[in-house]
């Protein structure tokens, strides 16, 4: 495959920077010889007065940035699209662009456009205000990058400061459903925090918007983001919340009020709705990715095959599924369970949660397992995750 099969995007993330509105680049689908290495995110920035592009290469274990003149950074693009990455997803202001390439090469792109609403002056004094769970001024976003050193939104960082307040929004009318708000302390634990833009905005609403005594604990894997989020946490002199390495199947939790685990990795999601169930917590919140256990052991059934034999419904359907068991082993044991479409985060294209909040109402639970046992024999399926860990705790 010639890089020239790539000239069309190349040309679009030219014009995105001419005009001032790339926002992220995200390249995905590697396959080459790093086993580290999981995708690498693009964005500009400006060094000495001069445009480049910074690349952050994503490790599982560490984070390494390489900043490139716009012209050397358009050429590495081109370079590694298609050979060692099979996927692109890039976000600009007024449009968002898929780019993958096919078991046969060939060069797949969709865009979509993001609409621009604008409202008169007139219109804009009668509009009622959105509201915003936290607000610009808290230092939290300025040490975290997201606002500059006057408390102004960085441009780069407009979908980071959306996400942050939907995901606050709806952690908020989870709360409601609970009564941890009447608690004296509350304790939340947040797996795989990374450089837990959520881990801080949770800790900030509870503490400084709702008056609450928190303890929030961040746990991640790459060391330097735990040293980074504990300085931060020191230098703003933020009581109760504190940052520890570690992931989500070795880490000793007890008395968690809220688990949060989001794009937790196949199983590990499991792991994180486990260890939330068996220490009692009254809310879960999870965004799964990467659905590998059960798609290798899915047998399509007769009446679904010409469906499935596309391997793009195949796909899906094993994500429906892993979820659905998952919800419904969460309502099996005590938890009203919701599966919705959540905004897209950083890390990936994936938006989906799954929010569990623990019933007041008693559960069926031997009708409820049942169903899962039906849904696995339709399916063929005889291993899940998270099915085996709740059995071995029982």
């Amino acid at each position: 495959m010639s890089t020239s099969d790539f000239s069309a995007f190349i040309q679009l993330l030219t014009q995105k920077l001419e005009n001032n509105s790339w926002q992220k680049l995200l390249l995905s689908g590697y396959q080459g010889g790093d086993t580290t290495l999981v995708r690498i995110e693009v964005r500009p920035v400006l060094l000495k007065n001069s445009a480049h592009l910074s690349f952050l290469y994503r490790h599982k274990t560490r984070d390494i940035t390489k900043n490139f003149v716009l012209s050397e950074g358009l050429e590495l693009i081109q370079n590694l699209l298609g050979t060692e990455f099979k996927a692109a997803h890039f976000t600009a202001s007024d449009s968002e662009t898929q780019l993958s390439v096919s078991k046969k090469g060939k060069v797949l792109s969709s865009t979509k456009v993001i609409k621009q609403t604008e409202a008169s002056p007139t219109a804009l004094t009668h509009d009622k205000e959105k509201k915003r769970f936290l607000t610009l001024e808290r230092p939290f976003l300025r040490q975290l990058g997201v606002t500059d050193t006057q408390h102004k939104l960085v441009p780069a960082m407009s979908r980071k400061w959306k996400q942050i307040n939907k995901f606050v929004e709806v952690f908020d009318r989870a709360l409601d459903q609970t009564v941890l708000k009447q608690k004296p302390a509350v304790h939340i634990a947040d797996f795989g925090s990374g450089k837990a833009y959520l881990t801080f905005a949770v800790h900030d609403y509870l503490t400084h918007q709702l008056g609450l005594d928190a303890k929030v604990t961040g746990v991640e894997l790459r060391q330097e983001l735990v040293d980074l989020c504990n300085a931060v946490a020191c230098d703003l002199n933020l009581q109760g919340l504190g940052f520890e390495q570690g992931d989500v199947k070795h880490f000793q939790a007890k008395g968690i009020d809220v688990m949060i685990a989001l794009h937790a990795c196949d199983t590990a999601t499991d792991h994180a709705i486990h260890m939330g169930i068996r220490t009692g917590a009254s809310m879960i919140m999870c965004s799964p990715c990467c659905h590998k256990q059960l798609r290798p052991q899915l047998i399509s059934p007769p009446l679904l095959q010409p469906m499935l034999k596309h391997g793009i419904h195949l796909g899906e359907q094993a994500e429906m599924l892993t979820d659905s068991l998952r919800a419904l082993l969460l309502e099996a044991y005590g938890y009203d369970t919701q599966v919705f479409e959540f905004i897209s985060l950083e890390h990936t294209s994936k938006n989906k949660m799954i929010l569990a909040v623990k019933s007041q109402k008693p559960k069926k639970r031997e009708q409820m397992l049942e169903q899962v046992q039906q849904i696995k024999r339709f399916y063929g399926i005889k291993q899940h995750c998270l099915e085996e860990l709740l059995a071995q705790s029982d």
